[in-house]
């Protein structure tokens, strides 16, 4: 599919991009121009170093949710292209070398091996330029380091494949499992106050409170 660009504000754009129009993001940071990229779809690494030169800001962290192959595919390219160190979970690292080795279907695409330089912990905090700080919450289930980062002041929530406008993560992978999924979206999202947006991995943004009310996964979690 076409890769596209949507601004979900000046300093926030999304990049839907991949055979699974899988989302990422970038964040930035225009007066100290740095930037943070939170998962790296396929035929997005260009596109992300594009928007990056536009607005004159420096890519500095690659952040990544999981490490599903969708999330992952063009993280080598962006490294190379930008030299910026690629953070996800200990429990996720060991998919960077092999990504389409657990898989449920062949893919006839190229993917290129990735090593991680820092291994997010549940609670640290992570600074964007000075206008983001992002909150490591781990969220098992999707995946087994699965993780969502919360920007207490932006009121924000990237969610990854943890949490969906409607729908949540599958946890028929390997990896997976659902009552863990439940677990972490109850413990960790749901305790979050109501006007907190959420940016998945797919699909466009809603809000905690939309998905307390309205998710027919979660008629039972957070209640």
């Amino acid at each position: 599919m076409p890769t596209e660009v949507v601004a979900h504000a000046p300093d926030l754009f999304a990049v839907e991009s991949g055979p699974a129009a899988t989302v990422g993001y970038l964040l930035l940071d225009l007066a100290a121009r740095e930037a943070c990229v939170i998962d790296v779809p396929m035929g997005s690494a260009e596109r992300f170093r594009e928007l990056a030169q536009q607005h004159g800001v420096r890519i500095r962290r690659i952040l990544l949710t999981h490490t599903h192959w969708d999330h992952i595919a063009d993280a080598a390219a962006l490294q190379r292209a930008t030299g910026a160190p690629i953070a996800v979970h200990p429990a996720d690292a060991y998919r960077l070398q092999d990504p389409v080795e657990l898989r449920l279907w062949q893919l006839p695409l190229p993917f290129e091996p990735v090593q991680a330089q820092e291994f997010l912990q549940h609670g640290q905090r992570l600074r964007c330029g000075t206008v983001w700080e992002l909150e490591v919450r781990h969220t098992p289930g999707h995946t087994e380091g699965g993780v969502c980062f919360v920007d207490q002041r932006r009121r924000v929530v990237f969610s990854g494949d943890t949490l969906f406008a409607g729908s949540i993560g599958r946890t028929d992978l390997p990896g997976g499992d659902l009552g863990q999924l439940l677990r972490s979206i109850a413990e960790q999202l749901l305790v979050l106050p109501e006007d907190f947006r959420v940016y998945p991995g797919h699909g466009g943004p809603t809000t905690i409170g939309a998905e307390r009310r309205d998710n027919p996964f979660l008629q039972t979690a957070g209640r």
